[in-house]
């Protein structure tokens, strides 16, 4: 089954159906917070005060990340106020699009599993469940995208960064020397 999701072309169209439908979620969402007004600050709050818990112990599930957003976030929310806007929009471009698209999803994954840990169910785990199949599939997610020019670009040039040597530097007649 991996096999075929991470090589097959038929794989890659239903993946390319797939990566619009969780790419104009993300889009959508983010487009949403970037023009409305978008304020972290009492969903921050209301995570903090009232944290994942265990019904029967009342021991918090997650301790450090709600200190996280306690001591970390909340405190920078003006940071968090750009960079989760931003991050849902780039995400859903780069779904849309295929581009750096294994990127995309695990960084939508990496947002998704964030709202759960701070409690909100909403169509997170619906939206993990997607993802996953998409970060499973790794290039085969972008082959009908962007991806098909971007990801050997990049394998050329770091292979090519890679040739030269230590910090990127060719010493002598191009040959590596070793010390």
């Amino acid at each position: 089954m991996v096999t075929w999701i991470r090589e097959n072309r038929i794989a890659a169209g239903l993946l390319l159906v797939l990566r619009f439908y969780l790419g104009w979620k993300w889009l959508d969402a983010g487009w949403h917070k970037l023009t409305g007004g978008f304020d972290a600050a009492g969903f921050l709050k209301g995570a903090i005060e009232k944290p994942v818990a265990d019904h029967a112990t009342g021991d918090l599930i997650y301790p450090t990340f709600t200190a996280f957003l306690k001591h970390f976030a909340l405190p920078n929310v003006k940071l968090f106020n750009i960079l989760i806007p931003l991050g849902e929009f780039l995400i859903g471009v780069g779904l849309i699009l295929g581009c750096l698209t294994a990127a995309a999803a695990f960084f939508g994954l990496l947002m998704n599993f964030m709202f759960l840990f701070a409690g909100t169910i909403s169509t997170n785990p619906w939206m993990i469940l997607l993802g996953l199949f998409i970060v499973v599939a790794g290039a085969n997610a972008g082959k009908f995208g962007a991806d098909f020019y971007v990801l050997p670009f990049l394998k050329n040039t770091l292979a090519k960064l890679g040739r030269r040597g230590e910090f990127g530097k060719k010493i002598g007649n191009g040959k590596h020397r070793t010390t």
